[in-house]
């Protein structure tokens, strides 16, 4: 069997770190499909040395590790590449003991023009040439982090409870539009739809004509459902604003747009309690994390918001060697862009979105949690930053020193954390 070689001298990693580049014996490339897998097997030279099609399957992966087998490969000494970090496939090589190298397609394109201007594509053309990235320039691109598997729990529960509430949204302007074509009394008596309330009361009358004939007592049976108790202005204002005359539609116009929004209203409710669901289950789960108490104890957040950011984080203690890298990753740090007399600084535009969203309301949250972070933006605003450049400046401050306390081990206080502001050893502001 080939042994990796070692080329003499350092390099300097991704990370910023001298590192020793190891030559594999074998490089894999796996173009993935819905369907089926391309997979290309690359030697020291260059050479694709073994190619095959697998299935998405058991069989499919028992033959993809014949094939690298066959080549003198070894889960330890094979580096796999493949442009995704979700597939099954994926998580089989990482249980089998592969480093696993998702890579963007985004630098694959690019890698594909360096070989060829014509334009010229093909599925086993694609595994070989992510094999030849991991020849070339692995070192240039990150491996599939170890994370744990509570820490991946978390991130699934995370993702899918923002997915919820984006799919519930989206339900809810849809319905806000359908309203608006024949039942504006119902947006004057709820315009915000994401109220219970809201989706409970239009459930009973989903039409104006309906509307009309809704007593008090079945409105006030329908608030108490939501938890809205003894509120007999609120009962009068939701009469007033629901039996107030308007234009309308036809009635079989009415009746037919009063069938949509029912259906509408029934999935809203449905999905509401979705979110719910997934909330409470996101919540035990950040609970029960080993760093939950670190990434809790941070000023501004809250359960849904620390486990969103643990989430995307994650609990591989090597992942992130420096507070940079951590503040690249999110997209808090600027880009700076400087050719001959050129030299700008913008916002970071590639970047984990959803890191740094969190980011992004993390400080917004900290202006009334800590007087210290307070400080600091009311600093940024007054140099010239508009609100969105100030909160990105202070995100990138609050996770850099949110790194220093998950590498440390220790829980957050604000008068060590902004040592130059006296105003940090203030209590934090109800």
């Amino acid at each position: 069997m080939l042994v990796p070689m070692l080329i003499t001298g350092p390099t300097v990693g991704p990370r910023g770190r001298d590192e020793e580049k190891w030559m594999a014996p074998v490089t894999v490339g796996i173009d993935w499909a819905e369907g089926h897998h391309d997979v290309a097997v690359m030697d020291e030279a260059g050479a694709v040395v073994g190619k095959t099609r697998i299935d998405t399957g058991v069989a499919g992966f028992t033959e993809l590790l014949a094939l690298i087998a066959e080549h003198g490969g070894t889960p330890e000494q094979t580096p796999v590449g493949i442009e995704t970090d979700k597939n099954l496939l994926v998580v089989a090589l990482v249980a089998a003991g592969f480093t696993v190298y998702p890579l963007n397609p985004r630098a694959v394109a690019r890698y594909r023009e360096r070989h060829s201007q014509s334009g010229r594509k093909s599925d086993a053309r694609d595994a070989a040439l992510l094999a030849d990235v991991l020849r070339t320039d692995r070192h240039l691109h990150r491996p599939m982090p170890a994370i744990s598997e509570q820490g991946l729990a978390l991130k699934a529960l995370a993702r899918q409870h923002q997915e919820a509430i984006w799919a519930w949204h989206d339900v809810l302007n849809r319905l806000r539009s359908l309203l608006m074509e024949y039942y504006p009394q119902a947006l004057l008596a709820f315009p915000n739809l994401k109220h219970k309330a809201a989706i409970e009361v239009l459930g009973l009358a989903p039409t104006p004509s309906s509307a009309r004939t809704l007593t008090r007592r079945r409105l006030v049976a329908a608030l108490h459902r939501c938890g809205r108790r003894n509120d007999p202005p609120l009962v009068d204002q939701l009469l007033t604003a629901l039996h107030a005359d308007g234009l309308a539609q036809p009635p079989a116009v009415e009746a037919a747009l009063g069938t949509a929004a029912a259906q509408l209203i029934a999935v809203a409710k449905t999905m509401s309690a979705g979110v719910d669901e997934l909330e409470a289950a996101l919540t035990a789960a950040f609970a029960e994390h080993p760093q939950a108490a670190i990434v809790a104890s941070a000023p501004g957040l809250g359960p849904v918001l620390a486990a969103r950011v643990l989430a995307e984080i994650g609990d591989d203690p090597t992942r992130f060697p420096t507070a940079a890298a951590l503040r690249c990753y999110a997209g808090t740090a600027p880009v700076t862009r400087s050719s001959g007399r050129s030299h700008y600084v913008k916002a970071r535009k590639v970047r984990n979105k959803r890191l740094g969203d969190a980011c992004h309301w993390w400080a917004f949250a900290t202006l009334t949690r800590s007087p210290a972070a307070r400080a600091h933006y009311d600093a940024r605003r007054a140099a010239g930053d508009h609100h969105n450049a100030a909160l990105r400046n202070l995100a990138n401050k609050l996770l850099g020193k949110l790194w220093w306390c998950l590498t440390h081990g220790q829980e957050w206080d604000d008068a060590t954390a902004w040592p130059a502001h006296p105003r940090a050893a203030l209590p934090a502001a109800a």
